[in-house]
């Protein structure tokens, strides 16, 4: 009798064990979103396939050849992984892929030094190779995916993944540094402060590319935003008589508009109040066409986590809060980038920059829920309803388990 007790007080704790553990692994799951919305470990998974298959030795292969091919290609796959350790921390399929790597290192014998695979090749050059939306619409039958990257006021950075952050950065940063194009930001410290900047400068660099467009710049600094390029032109690129490259403004000296139509990208720099800001709308493959070394992009990254400043709590009594419920009526992120900056420099004419901000946004988000990114102030969101019952059940099962049925 005692011993079939012990037998299923033993099953009954195995079992118990094995919920928990899947309770555990459902709560990871479900809270995985909000922990690592930077991971890009999707990105390196689909780059290793695509080499491997574009190499057709899936597998590794049995060949001399293959087989080095194979080893550049999880070379690749490791330096990837590398590069968005610090995003993923915690991840699992960011875990599993590392170990699976150190596995097939070691299984096909390749070095962890050497060279690495070579970037996808460009897509045939074609008669509508220098309109972008075209050629892709021929190519997958479908209009490309279009993200929205602003930085804007102290600065504050809405990046292509729709994070929301506020930065203390100073100096010069990449917002965005791909195969086509390069933008870099400079930051200097607000009067009477320490911690907070605001936008001084934007420089633009617009990679050559084929047939389509040679390498072109712009610079805009604080009262200078030029409605040319650094050369003195405002077209670029002609083909066709089409123009690849070009630069409108409808207010001199304070606002340029560049559309790069052969990488379907469309750029605004604006000057507002005493700092600059920069809206971007480009397509999904043009931001992820990077490599592992070009890491830092404050767009697709946002900005290091040690730079980052958290929104003070603003009374909605406040004069602040109402002036800013006047301007911009929903409680969004660009709300409470308004708040941030009327606090900070007590300028009612500060809070321009998150209205321009949110007018660009408009103009360049085409689904309407997305534009208003309604967030709770940092470090205040309410866990999800499926973590809210999993760690209910988790608690309950423990219970049981510790003290027995009551």
């Amino acid at each position: 009798m005692g011993m079939a007790a012990s037998a299923v007080r033993g099953n009954h704790s195995h079992t118990t064990w094995k919920h928990i553990v899947i309770i555990v692994t459902t709560v990871l799951l479900f809270s995985a979103p909000s922990v690592c919305a930077q991971c890009r470990i999707l990105r390196c998974n689909s780059d290793f396939v695509a080499a491997t298959l574009e190499m057709g030795i899936i597998g590794g292969g049995g060949k001399e050849g293959a087989n080095a091919g194979y080893c550049s290609a999880l070379r690749s796959y490791a330096l990837c992984t590398q590069r968005t350790a610090r995003a993923c921390r915690g991840d699992l399929a960011y875990h599993s892929a590392v170990q699976g790597i150190e596995d097939l290192l070691i299984q096909h014998r390749c070095p962890k030094t050497g060279p690495t695979a070579q970037p996808r090749p460009l897509p045939p050059f074609s008669g509508d190779g220098c309109f972008y939306e075209k050629g892709f619409m021929q190519r997958e039958g479908r209009a490309p995916e279009y993200l929205h990257c602003g930085v804007f006021g102290d600065p504050h950075v809405r990046t292509f993944n729709d994070e929301f952050q506020t930065c203390s950065v100073q100096g010069a940063w990449p917002l965005i540094d791909n195969q086509y194009l390069y933008i870099q930001a400079t930051s200097t410290p607000t009067r009477g402060s320490s911690y907070t900047t605001i936008l001084t400068k934007i420089t633009v660099i617009l990679k050559n590319w084929r047939e389509c467009a040679e390498p072109q710049m712009y610079e805009a600094q604080l009262d200078n935003v030029p409605p040319a390029f650094v050369d003195g032109s405002v077209t670029s690129g002609d083909r066709r008589g089409h123009q690849s490259l070009r630069i409108h403004s409808h207010d001199p000296g304070r606002h340029a508009e560049i559309w790069a139509t052969h990488i379907g990208t469309t750029l605004v720099v604006r000057q507002v109040g005493r700092s600059l800001s920069l809206s971007v709308r480009s397509p999904r493959a043009i931001v992820e066409s990077y490599t592992p070394e070009q890491d830092l992009q404050l767009c697709v990254w946002g900005c290091p986590v040690s730079q980052r400043l958290e929104m003070p709590h603003t009374h909605p009594s406040s004069p602040a809060y109402s002036h800013c419920s006047s301007l911009l009526p929903a409680r969004d992120v660009y709300f409470q980038a308004c708040l941030f900056d009327l606090q900070v420099t007590g300028d009612l004419n500060s809070s321009a920059s998150a209205v321009a901000a949110l007018k660009d946004a408009r103009a360049m988000i085409s689904d309407p829920d997305r534009v208003h990114l309604l967030t709770d102030r940092a470090g205040t969101n309410p866990p999800s309803l499926p973590v809210v019952l999993a760690l209910s059940v988790l608690t309950e099962t423990l219970r049981h388990t510790i003290l027995g049925p009551v």
